[in-house]
């Protein structure tokens, strides 16, 4: 497992995904849910990474999270919060 890269996700920008919030043992927290990913950048003080699905709504990960990613799937663990965010491209 790597730390978090904001080139890592350019493959996933303008495309069709599925994103969740999953807690360590992989339980959803949320339902994954069909979205298109516009951009990435850092926030403001610079601890963690912004994925944004329209100009003003966002997800941010730590950028200390462990990451796991290939060409279909990128996910991201928080340790401290104990969440799994996963990102996965539709077919």
């Amino acid at each position: 497992m790597e730390l978090i890269r904001k080139e890592d996700l350019d493959g996933f920008v303008r495309q069709n995904v599925q994103v969740a919030i999953l807690d360590e043992e992989g339980n959803d927290k949320a339902p994954f849910v069909h979205k298109e990913i516009i951009k990435t950048g850092l926030c403001p003080d610079g601890t963690h990474l912004r994925i944004y699905f329209d100009h003003m709504n966002f997800f941010a990960v730590p950028l200390t999270s462990c990451v796991e990613a290939s060409d279909s799937r990128w996910a991201a663990l928080d340790q401290e919060a104990g969440l799994k965010y996963v990102i996965k491209k539709r077919a």
